[in-house]
């Protein structure tokens, strides 16, 4: 049986959208809001020399550098006021959900509903305070030690540069916030979307470019265009996939009325982590590097200069790490995120119950094992759509932003949010057929 949204997005009209008044103001709010961060990573921070500070970072643009560049739509590169971009808050809101494993009185917060989430709420943005300081005194003070960057060094500026790169960190969590309750969409992951989508279209006039000079076979473009057309459809196709439970429901007597029993599915994603595996292998894989590059390797052992050599992009090593890293962070950001026993407890406490299954500890044992073989499928998928394009990024010299991260980034919010747009219209249909009906059934009294 085909879902609601299915069978409204074979429905939709355009009459339809133009009648959903509130629909379309949530969408220019959202335009808006993410127009305004794009005009914020072209405000640059003051007292840095351009010119010096784009001949430094070309030579940092493929390590970790480049990943955050990406993320944050080329403020990076440009040393923007929102050159941290979202990153701090991504950090701090996985910190807060570790924290809440292990600390009872921060798990006893989460079961407390909306109060309590309100409550670890307000500890994650002073956790990004924190971390997008640590940061941005990182930032100020690797600038400052670098010869020509800075145009007058000194304490003023590592204090107006914490200030204005925490303040813009601090601007878009707020920023995404909005999005998310006036607008459409995961404020937060639009944000991220917006940034790698505005440098797409630079990256594909690049890889144009390249076919043009000759530095590309024609055979190597047509190449690159059905991996990526592939690893779209893979993953609009993953990302869609679950697995659902039954959850069966006993008969309930009301009165002196019996009800019959009632069945229902419990959703299991196949890919429950998202995005973040390959982002955290990607900064974790990248961060050795671009220390490296910043420091004086001279001194370092043999082996040493071996290991981080070893680490570059399109190397054997790094490939291995990346994959084993993804699958890691797959199994271990799903454990964070669902919690088995909290979920079989809730079932039980509804009295729901899955069919052949003891309600209770048996249960949360079935789900964990259900969830943990589809899990390998969806840490597999995440691992080819990951290194596909970076084994076409290190054989052909393709644009940096063409990656698997990116790719799974920007169609997982698309489609997100194209979701949320349906449930929109959806939900106004729903009303636009109840306001109809009571009309009839004024007229009907009055007749």
């Amino acid at each position: 049986m085909a879902s609601a949204a299915e069978q409204l997005a074979a429905n939709l009209n355009f009459a339809a959208f133009s009648k959903a008044e509130d629909l379309k103001k949530r969408i220019w709010f959202t335009l808006g809001a993410l127009l305004v961060y794009r005009l914020g990573t072209y405000v640059p921070m003051p007292g840095i020399d351009p010119q010096a500070l784009a001949q430094a970072f070309q030579q940092q643009s493929t390590g970790i550098l480049g990943l955050f560049n990406m993320f944050s739509g080329g403020a990076v590169g440009r040393l923007a006021i929102f050159a941290l971009g979202i990153m701090p808050y991504i950090s701090a809101s996985i910190i807060i959900q570790l924290m809440t494993s292990v600390i009872p009185s921060l798990e006893t917060l989460k079961k407390e509903g909306e109060q309590g989430r309100k409550v670890i709420n307000q500890y994650t943005r002073y956790g990004t305070v924190l971390l997008a300081t640590v940061q941005a005194y990182g930032i100020a003070a690797g600038l400052q030690s670098a010869s020509n960057i800075v145009t007058n060094p000194g304490t003023f500026f590592i204090i107006s540069s914490v200030i204005t790169l925490v303040g813009g960190t601090m601007f878009l969590m707020w920023l995404g916030e909005q999005i998310t309750a006036r607008g459409i969409g995961n404020g937060i992951s639009l944000i991220i979307f917006a940034g790698i989508a505005a440098n797409l279209p630079a990256a594909i006039a690049q890889l144009l470019e390249l076919g043009r000079t000759g530095a590309l076979s024609t055979a190597i473009i047509l190449l690159v265009i059905v991996v990526v057309v592939a690893c779209i459809a893979g993953v609009v196709f993953f990302e869609r996939a679950q697995r659902k439970l039954l959850i069966q429901y006993p008969k309930r007597q009301v009165g002196n009325r019996m009800f019959q029993g009632d069945t229902s599915h419990l959703p299991l994603k196949l890919n429950t982590a998202g995005v973040i595996p390959p982002i955290f292998a990607s900064s974790l894989l990248l961060l050795p590097v671009t220390v490296a590059n910043f420091s004086d390797t001279s001194n370092l052992p043999g082996w040493a200069t071996a290991i981080i050599a070893s680490l570059g992009h399109g190397q054997p090593l790094y490939m291995i790490l990346y994959a084993a890293m993804i699958a890691f962070f797959a199994f271990f950001y799903t454990a964070i995120v669902f919690n088995p026993k909290d979920t079989a407890d809730n079932l039980k406490k509804h009295g729901g119950f899955i069919p052949g299954i003891r309600p209770g500890e048996r249960t949360a044992d079935y789900i964990d094992y259900v969830l943990t073989r589809i899990t390998v499928v969806g840490a597999i998928y995440l691992v080819v759509i990951c290194l596909l394009p970076e084994i076409l990024i290190s054989a052909a010299g393709i644009p940096f932003y063409l990656g698997g991260t990116s790719l799974l980034i920007v169609v997982s919010v698309t489609m997100d949010t194209v979701a949320q747009i349906q449930g929109h219209l959806l939900a106004h249909q729903y009303e636009g057929l109840v306001k109809k009906a009571k009309l009839r059934g004024g007229r009907r009294g009055v007749r």
